[in-house]
This record gives structure tokens, sequence and C-alpha cells, in this order.
């Protein structure tokens, strides 16, 4: 038997030779696509899981902070008890008449970029913002701070603060086809209703609450409670007989928030100047979307 192996080692070996060089040269090879292919399905494990907490985050609206849950005590107590809740009765015929009639008034509301210097009451300010404060929030956080500032040097800081960004937005950061979406509204950088309205309001973002011992308390659904507010500000504001004006100030928050010292926890969401139209105010004239576009039923 050994004869015969020998015989064999003899008469191959330089058959075996080659294969051992070939697999020689070939190992590295393996090994690198070996070494490769684990990090690569790590890194994909990873990400799946940063993009699902991120997805969850962005869902959520939540900066705060959970802590311990043994220690931690809610703001408002689980055995806080119910109260009967009274609204009024309409009929159907009076539920249609007023459903209609806010619909007729509401309708009437549009973004304005005229306004008069004519002073408006802060009593009639604070009926607003009560109104806005009654918006639904996650867990009743009421996460909004409405900055109401009628101060002329401290508007036209904020004037200044703003144009200085508009300009590089639309000279540089805003696509080709947003400036031409907005054509038609005839905007630019310059924003002299800063400084026109008697009053600019900056809505606040609460992130997240601040608790004793330094601790954040979960603000949940921040942002989308702030916008619901934000929608019944506009509805009041409307009702009052004034105007406004939905600006997004990109890139402007910071320095904002810093110029009205608000804490670190606020984020700007929304600047809106309130007062009279003018008398020369102009809109495009545009309409709304109709019902059957808006609205889906089954």
């Amino acid at each position: 038997m050994a004869g015969i192996v020998v015989s064999a080692l003899v008469l191959y070996w330089p058959y075996l030779v080659i294969l051992a060089l070939t697999f020689e040269l070939l190992r590295p090879h393996f090994q690198k696509k070996k070494t490769r292919a684990f990090p690569d399905l790590k890194a994909k494990k990873v990400t799946d899981v940063y993009e699902k907490r991120k997805e969850a985050a962005d869902d959520s609206d939540n900066e705060g902070d959970d802590g311990d849950d043994d220690e931690y005590k809610p703001p408002i107590a689980p055995d806080v008890p119910f109260v009967p809740y009274t609204a009024p009765r309409y009929s159907e015929k009076e539920m249609l008449e007023r459903s209609q009639a806010f619909f007729e008034e509401m309708n009437q509301r549009r973004t304005i970029r005229f306004y008069s210097d004519r002073p408006v009451p802060m009593e009639v300010m604070e009926s607003i913002i009560r109104t806005a404060g009654t918006s639904p929030s996650g867990a009743h956080t009421e996460p909004w701070t409405y900055v109401v500032v009628s101060d002329a040097k401290l508007k036209e800081d904020i004037r200044a603060i703003v144009e200085a960004e508009e300009e590089i937005n639309y000279t540089k950061r805003m696509a080709g086809q947003w400036t031409a979406d907005l054509k038609f509204v005839r905007t630019e950088w310059t924003k002299p209703y800063l400084t026109e309205a008697p009053y600019i309001v900056l809505l606040f973002k609460q992130v997240y609450g601040l608790m004793p011992r330094g601790r954040k308390k979960n603000h949940y659904y921040n942002e989308i409670s702030c916008s619901i507010s934000c929608g019944l500000f506009l509805a009041a504001v409307h009702h009052a007989g004034l105007a406004t004006l939905t600006s997004t100030p990109m890139n402007c928050g910071p320095a904002l928030r810093q110029l009205l010292n608000r804490p670190e926890n606020e984020k700007l969401l929304l600047l809106l100047p309130v007062g009279y139209p003018s008398d020369d105010a102009m809109v495009p004239g545009i309409g709304r979307k109709p019902l059957d576009e808006i609205m889906v039923s089954y």
C-alpha cells in the first residue's frame, strides 16, 4: 500500500505542486472576500437599527430623556379625576348653518404681506394666543411658546437677521423649481412686513420639557402639536379681523433664539407677523381645491 502511495506521489507531484501554488495565490482573495462580507453585514444591521430609531424619533418628535422609569413621576397624576364634559347641543339644521357660516368666514382668510401700522390692543393678542393654547398635544405637554414682539428696535433686529439669511436662500440655497413655484406670489428676500406689522409672533416648539435635577421631559409629537396649535392661531387671527403670514425662517432659528434669549429646549418653528392689512394690500387671485379633491369618503 505504501508503495502505491509513493508511486502516485512520484507520478503526480507536478500537479500537486501546481495545486498548492494555486491555492496560495487565491487564498488572500477568499480571505478578503470573507473578511469584507462580515463588516458589511454588521454595518447593515447597525444601519437598520439606526434607521428604525431615527424613524421612531421622527414619528414622536421626541428629544427628551426617559431616564429611570422607576424614579419618574409624570407631571399629571395617573389618578387625576375625570370630570363631566358639557358641550352645546345644536339641531342638525343649526349644525349645518354654523358649519357653513364658519367655512364662509374662514374661506376669506388669506396670507397677507402688506400691513398697516395701525396698533392692535395687546388684549386681542392675548385672547388669540389663549385660543391657540386650547390645541390638543401629545400627552397634554402643550409644547408651544408664542413670543410676541412689538418693540420697534427688536423687530428691526429680527428683520435684519431674516433678510440676511433669505438673501442667501433666494440666491444660492433654494432650487430653481422652488423659486419658480414662488413667482406667482412675487415674493423676494426683502421682508418689509416684519417692521410694518404691529406684532411679530414667533412660535417656538419645546422639543423637551425642563424638569428638576436637570432631567428632560419628553414632549411627544411636539412639532405636530405646535402645528395644530398654529392652525387655531390662524383661525383666531382671522376671526378677530386681523391678518397674518406663516413664514418658515430657514436657518434663522438659532440667531433668533439667541436674540430673544429663549432656552435651549426651544426651536423656532414659524414666524408670523400680525396686524391689519394695509389699505392697498393685494393678494394673488388664486382659488382653493374643490371638496372632491381634498375629501374621500367610504
